[in-house]
């Protein structure tokens, strides 16, 4: 019989195992499909076996890192970006011409209502008023003669001793010498003016600057600005807000009964801490600028210390309305889908459960909460990309929102 014919051959079932040395007694056929049986049978057991020894493992529940929802008190806020007016700011000029005699000041230094800074030679000044101080005189002594004769006349009038045509005459000479005593009065006044002009003083107080000339210098209305006084104490910051905000401000300090006039401000200085004096709003402009549509603002703040000083830019923080409790969260605990913002809060069997909220304003690396969230609620702040709404967790505690970020 070929092997073919053995192949095709039905295959009777075997009594027994095969063993090594049986399958080696086989034809070559024969003996191949007894190793193959025996390889996948040896094979199966093993697999038995270690489904049997290795139980199966469970997937331990994701780590994450939980934060508890705490209300603070919170202040609604705006920032914005405004300059340092002086209350006061007086450029000293020269009103009349001469060379400067003195400087009474240092530059810098704080100065008085009324202080004398600058002195303009006054000699030639002070002859002039002594010549007018004569026309005056001799005004007056001509009206008194003219006022003499006149009454002269009237007399010799009534005895008809003096034609009406010459007293008439004595009578317009008479007005001219009064008229000539108003004159000479003026022109008094006025070199009285230019001699007190020759003593440049302070019209406010405040502090000095620079001085763009020293003494010997010729001056006069055309010599540019000598120096300038700015006043410290108050002082302004003014800043522009959109017709749209300052609309909504109004709108949120009427709900909350208070006075948009006492609204508070604070200053951010360089250094990014606060300046230490609050203020409050005093000013709101008639108009509005047509290219940005916005409306100039201006606050009052004390300044004691000169720490602001004109002409300075510094951000502005301002409170809209008294502070108000309100549940903070970090940003990075919130998640957003179709339907809007949600967040993973951990319950009592320590499974994470999608919650829906509204939020308000951010405050730093915080956000406040609205709606949706109690105080006290652990929200998973970390680890959310490895959580899905219904799965058990294994939350790690982190510290609370601190008080800071709700300033």
């Amino acid at each position: 019989m070929s092997p073919q014919a053995v192949l095709l051959e039905p295959q009777a079932s075997l009594p027994r195992a095969l063993s090594c040395r049986d399958s080696l007694s086989l034809p070559f056929p024969r003996r191949a499909c007894a190793f193959v049986l025996l390889a996948g049978l040896a094979l199966a057991l093993s697999g038995c076996e270690r489904a049997e020894q290795a139980p199966a493992r469970e997937t331990p529940p994701p780590a994450v890192v939980a934060v508890k929802a705490e209300a603070r008190t919170i202040e609604e806020e705006a920032k914005f970006v405004g300059r340092v007016v002086a209350l006061n700011r007086v450029e000293l000029r020269a009103r009349v011409e001469g060379f400067l005699k003195e400087r009474r000041f240092t530059e810098g230094q704080s100065v008085k209502v009324g202080d004398v800074l600058f002195v303009i030679e006054p000699d030639q000044y002070q002859s002039v008023v002594d010549q007018r101080q004569a026309d005056v005189e001799k005004a007056k002594a001509d009206y008194q003669n003219a006022d003499a004769q006149l009454k002269r006349g009237q007399e010799l009038l009534v005895q008809k001793n003096i034609a009406k045509a010459k007293v008439d005459e004595l009578q317009a000479a008479a007005s001219v010498a009064k008229a000539s005593i108003a004159q000479a009065e003026a022109a008094l006044k006025a070199a009285e003016l230019d001699l007190g002009y020759t003593r440049i003083i302070a019209p406010v107080a405040g502090r000095i600057g620079l001085a763009s000339l020293t003494v010997g210098n010729l001056v006069s209305p055309s010599s540019g600005v000598l120096a300038t006084i700015v006043s410290r104490d108050p002082i302004y910051i003014q800043f522009p807000v959109t017709q749209r905000e300052l609309l909504a401000a109004r709108n949120q300090v009427k709900a909350k009964g208070g006075d948009i006039h006492k609204v508070a401000v604070r200053a951010r200085l360089s250094d990014g801490q606060f300046y230490p004096h609050e203020g409050h709003l005093d000013f709101v402009d008639v108009t509005t600028d047509r290219g940005t549509d916005s409306v100039t603002l201006r606050a009052e703040l004390p300044n004691p210390d000169g720490i602001l000083v004109d002409g300075q830019y510094t951000s502005l923080v301002v409170s809209s309305g008294e502070p108000e409790s309100a549940i903070l969260i970090p940003q990075s605990a919130m998640q957003v889908d179709q339907q809007g913002v949600f967040v993973l809060v951990v319950d009592a069997e320590s499974k994470a459960r999608m919650r829906r909220i509204q939020t308000g304003p951010s405050k730093g690396a915080n956000i406040v909460v609205t709606q949706g969230l109690a105080e006290g609620e652990l929200v998973i702040s970390e680890g959310i990309q490895k959580v899905k709404p219904g799965q058990a967790v294994k939350a790690t505690p982190a510290p609370a929102v601190g008080g800071g970020a709700a300033s």
